[in-house]
């Protein structure tokens, strides 16, 4: 990409939206034929929509880490859920706040903290700045990850204390309620088995998750006074439980549902990693049909929903004159397969897991010139915080940044190129049903993805590659990993990977031009190391 300008009229505030588990296929602007966003579309209208955008980890607390860092996982190191974020990690609020901007969560982002490099540099985690980079750098001005199990005794979670405000009384009323569905004599159907999917959530709508999210972002907006900000308006929706308040649990039925995107000859000498995470349960359900016709209704009702209260936000950033200092970035943490390829969940590299949907808009003049365009450059959301902080009109310290920001492609098209090829990773080290099958140690079981314009070279530890041709085979049916006629395509791929691995950031805490600075400053200060 071309290098960031430092424009004359920087940004005021910036709005940072992403839903969990959202496909880009299921937007009507990405082309979904039945399911309509007409919010979301109107934001692609007013900015720039990006056709390849590709997240950097294929489960939510990796692909999260990364956006947050503008840094691949292997840099940064938090390689699955629940694996905490070094303190020595810069994330996007550590970049703007000391400019007196205000960084802020409202929703979900994975942050798992790390508590023990706190310890060890004797950090306070209850306030400040010790706080702060317990939560990824964010204000957590109303923080709610959600997935509570079934029986768990949640206390201290705004949200369920919230609802218990409202009457919906119980130990668990994330579960018990807005994930969960009513028998015929009042038993729980519990939103973490499938087979209620189609069930109402047992809660008022505007109660449920994503009216909740919206009315804090809108409260936050209220207080916020002039002072310039970042908001991070993190949706835990569509993720599962698929569960949708009524009327969202019954707008789509089965009809409604497309064809999936596998064949038979993909479980024949399947790739034994994907044959592996084929027998999850997940993606045992979700490889019949039964179990697809009942849960992407209500997934497509989820989206629905996120759409209207968007449109809800939009109209009130519009009527306090917001939308016209804002800029506002729409996407998603990764997809869900929904039984393409005979498989549930994510963690592999097939599109309808990695591309996701992004949107920037940018309200200023200097943006009317890709106003309602289609980018297909590629991509990568680690690109995300390098946009936010060149809008602000702040340097960009690249020692810490491996992204690069968006806005020549948004204000440039035409002129400006993306990537030349985009890396996303993942471990199966979690997956027992995976890796002990293959008798796999936790420290070789690490995947890297690379997708050029064409190819898409998926390297594995000790096992035989994975290769698809995206002109020849767009639905990845074919995998090319073992076969003999594609090898030098391979060789180049892996080749490619490697030089990728040796560009990485090597001196995060330096910045490239001290460095190159430092030879002449030792001569300079008088330091004359072998001098006779």
């Amino acid at each position: 990409m071309n290098q960031p300008r430092r424009d004359a009229h920087p940004i005021r505030h910036v709005l940072f939206i992403m839903c969990d588990q959202l496909r880009a296929d299921y937007l009507s602007c990405y082309g979904h034929p039945r399911l309509h966003t007409p919010h979301i579309d109107g934001l692609a209208e007013r900015g720039v929509r990006f056709e390849r955008a590709y997240v950097q980890g294929a489960v939510c607390g990796a692909s999260r880490m990364s956006t947050y860092t503008g840094r691949y996982v292997s840099s940064h190191g938090a390689m699955w859920n629940f694996v905490p974020l070094s303190v020595g990690q810069k994330t996007l609020g550590e970049h703007v706040r000391p400019h007196g901007i205000r960084c802020a969560l409202v929703g979900k982002t994975h942050v798992e903290a790390d508590q023990e490099g706190a310890r060890r540099l004797g950090l306070d985690v209850s306030q400040g700045a010790g706080l702060l980079a317990m939560e990824g750098g964010f204000e957590p001005y109303a923080r709610d990850d959600g997935i509570w199990p079934p029986g768990f005794k949640v206390s201290g979670n705004a949200y369920c204390d919230w609802l218990r405000e409202r009457g919906y009384m119980s130990d668990n009323p994330w579960h018990d309620f807005a994930n969960s569905g009513r028998g015929p004599d009042g038993e729980v159907l519990s939103g973490w088995q499938m087979r209620w999917a189609g069930a109402p959530a047992v809660i008022q709508e505007p109660h449920s998750e994503t009216p909740y999210a919206t009315d804090r972002a809108i409260d936050f907006m209220r207080e916020a006074g002039g002072q310039p900000w970042v908001l991070h308006l993190s949706y835990i929706k569509p993720h599962w439980p698929y569960v949708a308040p009524a009327p969202y649990h019954a707008m789509y039925g089965p009809q409604d549902v497309m064809p999936a995107a596998r064949s038979e000859a993909e479980r024949e000498q399947a790739h034994p990693v994907v044959d592996g995470f084929r027998r999850d349960t997940a993606s045992q359900s979700l490889a019949r049909d039964e179990v697809r016709d009942t849960v992407i209704p209500t997934y497509m009702g989820l989206v629905k929903q996120v759409d209207d209260h968007l449109g809800r936000l939009f109209a009130f950033m519009k009527e306090q004159g917001l939308d016209k200092d804002t800029l506002i970035i729409f996407t998603s943490d990764h997809g869900d397969y929904l039984g393409d390829h005979w498989l549930g969940e994510k963690e592999l590299f097939h599109e309808p897991v990695v591309r996701v949907p992004l949107i920037v808009c940018d309200p200023r003049p200097q943006a009317d010139a890709g106003r309602g365009g289609v980018s297909s450059e590629l991509v990568e959301c680690i690109d995300i915080a390098p946009t936010i902080l060149d809008a602000f009109g702040l340097d960009l310290p690249t020692q810490w940044l491996e992204g690069q920001s968006l806005l020549p492609l948004v204000h440039a098209p035409g002129t400006a190129a993306g990537k030349p090829f985009v890396v996303c990773e993942n471990s199966y080290a979690f997956r027992d049903a995976v890796r002990l099958p293959l008798g796999q140690p936790v420290e070789r079981c690490h995947m890297t993805m690379l997708r050029d314009r064409r190819w898409k070279f998926v390297h594995v530890e000790d096992l035989p590659p994975m290769l698809f041709d995206l002109e020849a085979d767009p639905q990845e049916l074919n995998d090319l990993g073992r076969d003999p006629r594609f090898a030098s395509i391979r060789e180049q791929m892996l080749e490619r990977m490697f030089g990728w691995l040796r560009e990485r950031r090597r001196f995060p805490t330096i910045a490239p031009p001290t460095i190159a600075e430092w030879n002449r400053r030792e001569v300079e200060a008088g330091i004359l190391i072998g001098a006779w």
